[in-house]
Order: structure tokens, then C-alpha cells, then sequence
């Protein structure tokens, strides 16, 4: 019997002691931590995402350069403005002929935005590029065109 009353004691001291709980104090410590290192983590990778967005456009930009120069090859011009890239996934031969496409389909800018095609090009047989993040010609930083004249 003094075993169990023993045991019984133990448990009542381990449920009364001031020091077995968290307290408000510790819980708002942790949560201001985890608030500092969800800050530091957003400050670095929110510019990183703006970089890939840049270097996605221009990975789109030199895989429609290459369907465009496969499309020349093969038709001895490139796609009219009218045809515009739309040409490089269904192609028409001038016999009105479906073929193969050049690319299985075509892409938006990172920021949902068609590609600009314009054919001849002001420094060369065509431009392709994106308009940036606004969406308009021009621009500065993310807001600014990127693309290279062919």
C-alpha cells in the first residue's frame, strides 16, 4: 500500500510543479524567431525568383530563335507577321498542308504575356522578345524588354 500512495504522491507533485508547462513568454520568444528567419528567407529569395523569371524568358527567347531558323530552313522565309509563332507549332506548307511542328507549343513570357514577333525586324530578318513584367514596350528593371534582335 505505501507503494501506491507513494506512486500516487509522485504524480500529484509532477502535475502541481510551477516549471512543467511552457510559458506565454517562451511561446512569443519562438514565434519571433520563426518570424526573423521567415523574414531573412523571403528578403533573399524573392530577388532570386525575379532573376529566374529574366533567364526563363531568354531560354524561351533562343528555343523560338532556333524553331524559327528550323522553320526558315525548311521554307526558305520565316513566319509572317500574320502566321506569327503560332507558325513554328502548325505548320502550313504552301500547298495548305499540315506538317510536323517545330516546337511542341508555344510558351508565354514568365508573366503570362505572348511572346512579341515581329518580322522583318528593326535590326534584323526578325525581333522576338518579351515586354517584361508590365506587359508594355519599354521599361527599366523587371518592367524592361528582354529579347535580342536576329
Amino acid at each position: 500500500m505505501s507503494t501506491d500512495a507513494n506512486t500516487q504522491g509522485d504524480m500529484m507533485d509532477r502535475e502541481l510543479r510551477p516549471d512543467a508547462g511552457v510559458t506565454l513568454v517562451e511561446m512569443m520568444v519562438v514565434i519571433v524567431i520563426i518570424g526573423l528567419i521567415t523574414a531573412i528567407v523571403v528578403i533573399n529569395v524573392l530577388p532570386s525568383q525575379d532573376k529566374a523569371r529574366v533567364e526563363k524568358a531568354s531560354a524561351d527567347i533562343a528555343t523560338l530563335q532556333q524553331a524559327l531558323e528550323l522553320y526558315r530552313l525548311e521554307y526558305s522565309h520565316y513566319p509572317t507577321v500574320e502566321e506569327g509563332l503560332e507558325a513554328l507549332v502548325t505548320p502550313v506548307d504552301p500547298a495548305g498542308t499540315k506538317r510536323a511542328s517545330f516546337i511542341r507549343n508555344l510558351p508565354q513570357d514568365p508573366w503570362n504575356h505572348p511572346y512579341q514577333y515581329v518580322v522583318p525586324g528593326e535590326r534584323g530578318a526578325f525581333d522576338l522578345y518579351s515586354l517584361g513584367a508590365d506587359g508594355r514596350v519599354g521599361g527599366e528593371g523587371l518592367d524592361a524588354d528582354i529579347g535580342k534582335a536576329q
